[in-house]
């Protein structure tokens, strides 16, 4: 934003460095909090009697320490490999943000490349861990879901999990492919495009999702579209005449 509005393309070292671990460390979180998340609508619909047992305050700060520490502890050890990595290939990134990716290709240490690349694939693990985690969850929320026997309760149930579940399949497959597309669709513009995706259109869409089920949202979208829509005909009326 800040090179937007200044017009420039230039970021000191440090900068790139904060830039890089708050995006390791934000997106690190988001996904635990994420798995977090799934695993709280799973004790509220299949497990509603110990739902305050469950996820009492202190489960709650605990897993809310956890996801934070994890998001943290991630972004430390990939920005502190990342950036102790010699740089002899330039030092421009050809990218609009400090991505990891394309700081690796102005590596040319060959050893601490592959390091960085080891601590990436673990990542992909830990978080291909979460990822099945949240799908055995839902498959047991569904299983509970398509088992109650009023159908009111069976919306109820499934309008708690969508909201969740759309944020988590957008999440997942922009990020999926952003880092394990093959090299063969890789250019300087896929790049940024994907770029884009997986970093601006999942926190933009969030609060969208989240608030769908906000009566008074809604009220609000259908006001907004039923007057643009009578806008449209008086603009067209006028126009005729």
């Amino acid at each position: 934003m800040a090179n937007a509005l200044w017009d420039t393309r230039d970021i000191s070292y440090a900068g790139c460095v904060a830039q890089t671990f708050l995006f390791v460390f934000l997106m690190s979180a988001e996904y635990c909090i994420l798995t977090i998340m799934s695993y709280d609508r799973y004790a509220a619909i299949c497990k509603p009697l110990h739902y305050g047992t469950l996820m009492d305050s202190r489960a709650c700060a605990t897993m809310a320490a956890a996801a934070w520490g994890t998001g943290a502890l991630n972004a430390v050890l990939h920005t502190a490999n990342t950036f102790s990595l010699p740089l002899c290939q330039g030092n421009a990134v050809d990218q609009f943000f400090c991505e990891i990716p394309q700081l690796l290709k102005l590596s040319c240490s060959e050893s601490d490349y592959l390091r960085e690349i080891g601590l990436i694939v673990c990542s992909v693990l830990v978080l291909f861990g979460c990822f099945v985690f949240i799908v055995v969850s839902y498959v047991q929320i569904f299983r509970a879901v398509l088992r109650m026997p009023s159908e009111q309760g069976r919306h109820k149930a499934f309008s708690t999990c969508l909201p969740h579940l759309a944020v988590v399949s957008l999440f997942v497959t922009t990020g999926f492919f952003a880092n394990l597309r093959p090299p063969s669709l890789s250019s300087p513009s896929l790049d940024l495009s994907v770029a884009v995706l997986y970093s601006v259109v999942p926190p933009t869409l969030n609060p969208l999702i989240y608030s769908i089920r906000n009566q008074e949202l809604r009220d609000a979208v259908r006001k907004m579209m039923s007057w643009s829509h009578f806008s449209r005909d008086k603009l067209l009326t006028c126009l005729y005449i």
